[in-house]
């Protein structure tokens, strides 16, 4: 950009209109006070054609015109002069040049001698590693960069693809005609993503649960226990509160104390969450309660004797915590991203902490259900930059057992 250029050409392709690119596009322009024209504007007659826009943005000095260039490009836009990508040397281990672009969950390509090139491994909030002699791309967290790897600066040759609104049937995801409701009927929404679960498996699609232990206190641990046992959970993501719960209700009916079947509270049942961690520290690990017999259901078992994948991120305010927790932060999250690798849905059960961590670590092509009962949560996670996550609010206690009793029917259909 040239010092006194205060207008660009940029063009736009896609479902510019079902999928409100175009719209947010505009709306990024005159937030920021910008101005546009539509230079051309053409859209796609069939359901599977896509439509193009071709605009001026107007900015009253170069300065302003780039601050929101670059916030049209975030949604999909580029130039019409497309420049190849620049790089820099990271000048050491896990320091990232000064003027490095920082990504979006959204598919990203950059270009690369007259070649765009995919970015594996998409989320946001990381930079854009590349190798010039392979022709490839990698976002990477600050953590894992290193002296000498060539960053992507700037927003010259980066391409993002906004995700659009599914083309065909009728699932959560168009259903729900806002992404956090309180309004839709309950039973509606458990059907439809009983729906997407059942469609996702039957495709061998991967599908990972985040889990807080509020599964546990409002007893729906058993439904996640057959979801996991039914095969349709391939990774389990939580802290160390959902297993030590899940187990103290296993072994003694409680939950933080209280009696989950009855509501009431036990005797001396503020102590029950510790027996319960006191007893995986005596046999070892989970499975090792599974193997001597102590341990006879619920979540962790049937994720041990399913051989499905967990893994449980401690937290400073953790007691115990119990032995398989994976206390060293920077693992918990490697670990997060090896299970969510080729995941197609992600369910975020009453967790806000681990939902949003999850969240960050997401491209926008994966379709994420928050299900919670405090509006906030969902509201939060939306506002943290997942935006293609759809939020139910309600009680998970009512809510899963009704998407496993939906998915059970679909199977005996």
């Amino acid at each position: 950009m040239t010092h006194n250029e205060t207008q660009r050409e940029v063009e736009v392709r896609g479902h510019l209109i079902d999928s409100m690119i175009l719209t947010r596009i505009f709306d990024r322009i005159m937030d920021l006070n910008g101005e546009f024209e539509v230079l051309e504007f053409k859209i796609g007659k069939q359901k599977t054609d896509y439509s193009y826009a071709k605009l001026l943005v107007k900015g009253k000095n170069s300065k302003h015109l780039q601050t929101i260039l670059e916030e049209v490009y975030r949604e999909g836009a580029i130039p019409v002069k497309l420049q190849s990508a620049n790089f820099k040397a990271a000048p050491k281990d896990m320091v990232m040049p000064d003027d490095f672009y920082s990504t979006t969950n959204h598919q990203t390509s950059v270009l690369v001698d007259s070649d765009w090139i995919e970015v594996e491994n998409q989320m946001m909030d990381k930079a854009i590693a590349v190798d010039l002699t392979k022709k490839r791309a990698w976002c990477r967290p600050i953590r894992e960069i290193r002296k000498g790897d060539m960053i992507v600066v700037g927003d010259a040759g980066v391409r993002i693809v906004p995700p659009e609104r599914p083309r065909e049937g009728m699932d959560v995801f168009q259903f729900m005609s806002s992404h956090t409701s309180t309004e839709k009927p309950i039973q509606a929404l458990a059907k439809r993503i009983a729906d997407d679960v059942f469609e996702t498996k039957k495709k061998r699609g991967k599908i990972i649960v985040v889990g807080g232990p509020a599964v546990v206190h409002t007893g729906a641990s058993k439904s996640l226990a057959d979801l996991i046992r039914m095969g349709y959970v391939d990774a389990l993501l939580a802290g160390n509160a959902l297993a030590a719960h899940d187990i103290e209700y296993a072994i003694l009916g409680t939950s933080l104390g209280i009696d989950v079947d009855n509501g009431t509270s036990r005797h001396k049942g503020h102590r029950n969450h510790m027996v319960a961690i006191n007893e995986v520290f005596k046999a070892g690990s989970i499975a090792q309660l599974v193997k001597n017999g102590k341990l006879k259901k619920g979540i962790m078992y049937e994720c041990i004797k399913n051989k499905i994948p967990f893994v449980l991120a401690a937290s400073i305010r953790d007691d115990g915590p119990i032995p398989d927790v994976v206390t060293e932060m920077a693992e918990a999250q490697r670990l997060y991203k090896e299970q969510l690798e080729d995941a197609k849905m992600v369910l975020m059960l009453s967790t806000m902490l681990h939902s949003v961590a999850v969240g960050n670590m997401l491209p926008s092509s994966v379709k994420v259900v928050a299900i919670d009962i405090n509006p906030a949560t969902v509201t939060k996670l939306l506002d943290r930059g997942t935006g293609q996550a759809v939020g139910v609010v309600s009680d998970i206690g009512v809510f899963l057992p009704m998407v496993v009793s939906y998915v059970k029917e679909l199977e005996n259909s």
